[in-house]
């Protein structure tokens, strides 16, 4: 007696159709699974036979086979214990025919619990796209699967045993409620821009990346407040769209970071991994090819304080997902690619000691010009050049700290970068950092003024023809914040002033 029954694997964040095939044959007792599977699969020979003991089943004494199809695609982790279970029982005729619209998937304990699982949102999404019409999950699981639509029927369960006896028609699973988000659930505490004394240029600069979406790099002095500000800058960016969130939650679930009471990410993600950090780390991989830092950015913000403290290497896997919004990763396990579109906000010192060109009476730099410019050269010309907005952070004032008024919350900010967001989406545009040089040039319609001093910088600076779209792509965004249809020569005259290092300020 053959059977089939259907589950789901992951190839980097997209699931696959998987089939257990099992077939029970004479001969001497055996149980064999085949089609590439990986030690944790192998092992779902033990974790079966133990969880359909202590569920009380009678388990075949024969030479059992399951077939995990397609045999090309390697299969990982204990997702597979419950189609495997169902498709011996199935064979052996101990439960009544699975239809062929039903999907199941899940690790099984030694006693038939059914444990949570990673990666089930892309699994869900994947077996919507593949037209089932019923997906059994571990009840942990249930309501990030539900999140793939209301077409697809999700049922979680606790036990194998509540699964089996859905299917024999003992007990009735109930569906589970597509998952929404509750409008007066409390939300994660984000830092507040009212915090921040002072600064109002950089806040302006910070006002600029967000409505935009641009990589933005702050230079100053120790205790100038680029930390603050950078941890403050998801609470002026815009809200999520859904399409955004589920983006950036199928990334998180491959990962284990999505729970079970709120499955949906609810504001962008921010991710500041250390300066220690590795080239996998940031990129992903390992051998198990899962996404790294800047996948987990994905859809909100990545901060890399001290950033010329940060390997080299490291540095420079970013150069590739900066431009094409995703990764790819290549190892000796397989080929794996993770979305990675993030907003780079970066950190700096001037120098080694911290104080070049920021001297005061109390500090003053000891390093030398070559030790400076060996610091600086730590981040390399390319990754630089796509940083889009450079920008000094000078030491806060007394004034400033003692001030008595309030400064502006980031409320009435991300008001302001709603409204560029708005006014860019008339012209088709979601992100102006994200623009194609075609799109751009079609898009940046300069006047006179506008660009005959753009002219002028370009040769008085020696720009790039990257520095050139950088410029182009800052200027665009601020006159979406002045609801300009132009770009006028103010708005390119501000956009040169966030490119610190093509004029050699810094």
């Amino acid at each position: 007696m053959a059977s089939k029954i259907y589950t789901f694997g992951l190839t980097g964040s997209n699931g696959f159709t998987v089939t257990s095939e099992c077939v029970i044959s004479g001969g001497m007792m055996a149980f064999d699974i085949i089609g590439l599977p990986d030690a944790a699969v192998r092992e779902s020979r033990d974790r079966v036979r133990a969880s359909a003991k202590s569920l009380g089943l009678k388990f075949p004494s024969s030479h059992i086979t399951v077939n995990l199809a397609p045999a090309g695609k390697k299969k990982e982790g204990a997702i597979y214990d419950l189609p495997i279970l169902l498709s011996v029982l199935s064979a052996a005729e101990l439960i009544k025919p699975v239809g062929e619209t039903c999907a199941f998937l899940g690790e099984l304990s030694l006693t038939g619990e059914l444990r949570p699982a990673r990666g089930v949102l892309s699994m869900a999404l994947a077996a919507k796209a593949a037209g089932f019409k019923r997906l059994f999950v571990p009840r942990a699981n249930a309501k990030e699967a539900s999140l793939a639509g209301s077409e697809l029927e999700v049922f979680g369960a606790a036990t194998a045993e509540e699964v089996i006896r859905h299917i024999n028609g003992d007990m009735r699973i109930l569906r589970e409620p597509q998952w929404m988000p509750q409008s007066d659930a409390p939300k994660s505490a984000i830092p507040d821009f009212s915090d921040v004394r002072g600064q109002e240029n950089v806040k302006r600069a910070l006002e600029v990346a967000a409505a935009g979406g641009h990589n933005i790099l702050m230079i100053g002095p120790p205790g100038s407040g680029k930390s603050m500000l950078a941890s403050r800058i998801p609470s002026i960016l815009p809200d999520m769209t859904r399409e955004e969130a589920l983006e950036a939650t199928e990334v998180h679930s491959l990962v284990g970071l999505v729970t079970d009471d709120n499955p949906l990410l609810s504001s962008r993600p921010f991710r500041a991994p250390h300066h220690s950090t590795s080239a996998v780390s940031l990129s992903g991989g390992s051998s198990a090819l899962r996404p790294g830092e800047i996948s987990l950015a994905h859809n909100g913000v990545l901060f890399l304080d001290e950033l010329p403290e940060f390997h080299r290497d490291a540095l420079e896997v970013l150069r590739q997902p900066m431009e094409t919004g995703e990764v790819v990763i290549s190892r000796v396990a397989g080929t794996a690619t993770y979305p990675a579109r993030f907003m780079l906000v970066c950190a700096m010192n001037p120098c080694k000691c911290g104080w070049h060109g920021y001297e005061t009476s109390a500090h003053t730099c000891t390093c030398t010009e070559a030790s400076v410019d060996k610091y600086m050269g730590r981040v390399s010309g390319p990754l630089m050049d796509r940083i889009d907005i450079h920008i000094n952070v000078p030491s806060v004032t007394y004034d400033d700290m003692s001030g008595g008024t309030p400064s502006e919350p980031s409320s009435e900010i991300r008001k302001r970068v709603n409204r560029a967001r708005q006014f860019a989406k008339k012209r088709g545009v979601s992100c102006n950092a994200h623009l194609s040089p075609r799109k751009l040039h079609e898009l940046a319609q300069m006047d006179e003024d506008a660009a005959s001093l753009l002219k002028n910088a370009f040769d008085a600076l020696g720009l790039t023809g990257r520095s050139y779209d950088k410029i182009l792509k800052l200027a665009l965004t601020i006159a979406d914040m002045d609801e300009s249809p132009v770009i006028r020569a103010e708005h390119i005259a501000e956009a040169i002033q966030y490119r610190s290092l093509d004029r050699g300020e810094i």
